[in-house]
């Protein structure tokens, strides 16, 4: 099976089940750098394949069949990025890219052999979590999206959702890591803001970007 393919597969299950984004041809074209024809040819090729369930003008989903291929990839990935960052010290951002290369030239057996190296992770350093040997993903529940956190409670970032450059030299910029403690100040509703104190300084940020920040509690003030 080609990258391409691979690659259409994840970004299908990504949107759909992890982060309920729209999977509409148009939306995994952007999402994957391609035209909306290409993604909508492509969208018809793997109904015929019997992978995904195309309806013109629909949102696409995936096949009991193309669920799993995409769920093994997303395996393949999460783990280099866990093994690249653990064993180089490679930045988020890094892992990310050179994953992108390594799932699709990774055997199942390696990928299990890579698990076990690496002491069984159930979360890559993203928070993300990491399909078990069964293709199961196990989400933790009480992570929260960070502007629906409630205010004065202390927080623990678990997860940061994007992959754009400029988000992780924000992150980077303000102390934003995976189990970083924060507060939650205010959340300004009417204007979509959120102000938090990390690392003893506030910061106001937007919906945007407090959308992919997901935070669990530790404990109240």
């Amino acid at each position: 099976m080609s990258a391409s393919t691979e690659n259409f597969l994840k970004t299908i299950y990504c949107f759909q089940k992890l982060e309920a984004r729209d999977t509409k041809p148009g939306s995994i074209a952007k999402a994957l750098g391609i035209s909306n024809a290409a993604a909508t040819d492509m969208a018809k090729k793997l109904s015929v394949r019997k992978l995904v369930l195309y309806e013109k003008y629909q949102p696409l989903n995936l096949t009991n069949e193309g669920e799993k291929i995409a769920l093994q990839i997303l395996r393949k990935h999460r783990l280099w990025e866990t093994f690249l960052h653990k064993t180089f010290g490679m930045s988020l951002l890094e892992i990310h890219r050179e994953a992108e290369l390594l799932e699709h030239q990774t055997s199942d057996f390696m990928a299990d052999k890579l698990w076990e190296y690496l002491g069984k992770p159930d979360c890559d350093p993203h928070g993300d979590p990491i399909p078990d040997v069964e293709g199961k993903v196990h989400l933790h529940k009480d992570n929260q999206v960070l502007y629906k956190a409630d205010v004065n409670v202390l927080f623990e970032i678990k997860r940061l959702i994007n992959r754009d450059e400029e988000f992780f030299q924000f992150c980077k910029g303000n102390g934003i890591e995976i189990g970083t403690k924060l507060q939650v100040v205010k959340q300004y509703s009417k204007n979509k803001l959120t102000e938090i104190l990390i690392r003893e300084q506030k910061i106001l940020i937007p919906q945007e970007f407090s959308g992919l920040v997901y935070v669990r509690q530790i404990s109240e003030q």
